[in-house]
């Protein structure tokens, strides 16, 4: 072994070597800095953190530095969960093992990790320790997060759209019989003023009509071929950006039919593709604009709570310049949009058709890419 000799001959009258130095004999430092995985080696007796590599310090905001002036217990407020498994794998009892923590740091979000805590064979007085964020449970936080806002959202759109309808035509009854006086008593220069309170009360009233959309027509359930609901939503785009746009192919022909409502599954996917081609003009201006769908099978996922043996993974993929930074945690919120001339009600429309349909729409967005994803239940 390397390390044998960490601590020199007394005899020899040798410094012992520090534990940094120790570590650094051992070979292993280069191998470890290189590990795109987040990476601790502690000192096994007193748990201080020895080594960091640069992805520890990106998921734990703190430098080098810091973290090799701090021990486990320190570093997280619930550190002491995971010391009795360090002990173990110190005692040589096992050389690896793997679990699931959440490990709390003071003042900051917890992190929800997958863990494994192995035996250095170079290194026998250092414990390896890494740290992979679980993607899994972090996605059904955010599951959660939208089913229940979803769920707010409607019924605060539907209160309000309602609250607005009545008084609406109200108004709108009103200004007509008032411009009926003015033409009759030739005040026809104030007819002006009349058509205004006509014609904003009419484009409030289809504003109205498409928040309540979702709720006014019965839910007619049958087998649906998702591609025919791709090839009628890529024939209704082509035919509104018929110069410039690309809709690129990429179907899984062994998606099987899925059961549910055709007409709200081609609105849902409608929205979204109009969405993303409205977002490529200026591509579509230099005429390198592109949109693909794709779709897969998708095994033991869980949509909303709920395992399904089989899923629809349908993704929607454009180059356009992606969704800003400041409404891209807001985007499924009814009224907000990326564009000025955007209603802001597409994306909520779709996700409401989605989950009527016991599915889930995800986003994921940079410059050059941005990518939704619908998930939609095959066989639960």
């Amino acid at each position: 072994m390397v390390l044998k000799n960490l601590m020199k001959a007394k005899e020899g009258g040798a410094e012992p070597l520090s534990d940094d130095a120790a570590l650094a004999q051992s070979g292993l430092l280069p191998g470890l800095e290189a590990l795109p995985t987040v990476t601790l080696v502690l000192e096994k007796r007193t748990l201080r953190v020895a080594f960091a590599n640069p992805s520890a310090e990106s998921m734990l905001d703190l430098s080098r530095r810091q973290l090799v002036q701090m021990s486990w217990p320190e570093l997280f407020a619930n550190g002491d969960e995971l010391v009795a498994t360090i002990a173990a794998i110190a005692e040589h009892r096992f050389h690896a093992t793997h679990l699931d923590a959440v490990l709390e740091r003071p003042g900051r979000e917890p992190l929800h990790v997958h863990v494994v805590v192995g035996f250095l064979e170079s290194a026998p007085d250092y414990v390896l320790l890494e740290l992979f964020e679980n993607e899994r449970h972090l996605r059904t936080d955010r599951e959660e997060r939208i089913h229940d806002l979803s769920i707010a959202n409607k019924q605060l759109i539907r209160n309000l759209a309602h609250e607005i309808k009545n008084p609406l035509g109200g108004i709108r009854g009103a200004a007509q019989l008032l411009e009926f006086e003015l033409g009759v008593r030739e005040r026809q220069e104030l007819r002006e003023y009349t058509q205004v309170i006509v014609k904003e009360s009419d484009r409030l009233q289809t504003l109205v009509d498409r928040l309540l959309e979702p709720h006014r027509h019965p839910h007619v359930v049958g087998d649906v071929n998702i591609h025919e609901v791709c090839e009628r939503v890529r024939a209704v785009i082509l035919a509104e950006f018929p110069r410039g746009l690309t809709i690129e192919r990429d179907y899984d022909v062994s998606v099987p039919d899925l059961r549910g409502d055709k007409e709200q599954l081609i609105q849902a996917l409608l929205n979204i593709v109009r969405n993303a081609a409205q977002a490529l003009r200026e591509r579509i201006g230099q005429g390198d604009a592109r949109i693909a769908l794709r779709t897969r099978v998708a095994r033991k996922v869980t949509i909303a709570k709920r395992l399904c043996k089989l899923a629809l993974d349908l993704r929607v993929i454009d180059n356009g310049p992606g969704i800003p930074e400041e409404i891209r945690d807001r985007i499924f919120y009814p009224l907000v949009s990326g564009r000025e001339d955007g209603s802001g009600l597409g994306l909520t429309l779709a996700q409401t058709f989605v989950q009527q349909h016991d599915g889930l729409i995800e986003v994921e967005s940079r410059p050059g890419h941005t990518e939704f994803q619908i998930l939609l239940p095959l066989v639960n």
